[in-house]
């Protein structure tokens, strides 16, 4: 079951003085006694993100948050989110979940009639096939390949990607690789860069709790 929490935090001072302020041991400390989960914070220039497995976690530390603020005298906006699985969209954290097949597929479909219309609309294609050939030689046949099928696909060294409009079509185009491809290829589906680096910003400055290795 997915469950994934998130914590947007928009400050006044470029974050800087809110994310040193959770890498102090003594927050730390309190996080991971009160939290048995991990908890990632990860800043983007005025707005901290901080991810959490469970509703209680992420809760916890927005009070945390909001408890700093109050003694350092910060201005904090703090939005809290709840990643839907089907719509693929941080919402309100009281929106239900689909609690039938029906109304899961019935929110499967919309999705992919929205992302079809924002890439026919120019938007980047938000997932990608990602194909893995044995060589630099195989790869370079089987893009030409692809290309003389009408599938031109992006090459750097032995790897091929293709864009997709959707996860659906990604799905299907994946399938029909794998049939054309040479022995010993791998082919994998996946979100492309630039949806993976709106949804989870980079550069992570924290993770409290235990790591495991």
């Amino acid at each position: 079951m997915n469950d994934d929490w998130r914590l947007q935090i928009e400050t006044k001072d470029g974050g800087e003085a809110l994310v040193e302020h959770l890498h102090a041991a003594e927050l730390e400390h309190d996080l991971s006694r009160a939290f048995h989960d991990r908890l990632i914070v990860s800043r983007e220039g005025d707005t901290v993100f901080v991810y959490a497995g469970t509703r209680a976690q992420a809760e916890g530390a927005r009070d945390s948050i909001g408890k700093l603020a109050g003694e350092h005298g910060w201005s904090l906006e703090v939005d809290f989110k709840h990643w839907h699985p089907e719509a693929e969209e941080w919402e309100d954290p009281d929106k239900p979940l689909p609690d039938s097949d029906a109304a899961r597929v019935a929110e499967h479909e919309e999705l992919i009639a929205t992302e079809r219309k924002e890439v026919e609309a120019g938007a980047p294609a938000p997932f990608e096939v990602r194909i893995d050939l044995p060589s630099l030689h195989d790869a370079g046949r089987f893009e030409d390949q692809l290309r003389a099928e009408g599938l031109p696909a992006v090459r750097r060294w032995k790897y091929l990607v293709l864009g997709a409009a959707d996860e659906d079509d990604a799905r299907v185009l994946a399938k029909r690789i794998e049939g054309e491809a040479p022995e010993g290829s791998v082919v994998t589906v996946e979100g492309s860069g630039s949806l993976a680096y709106a949804e989870r910003p980079p550069n992570p400055y924290a993770i409290f709790g235990g790591l495991g290795g």
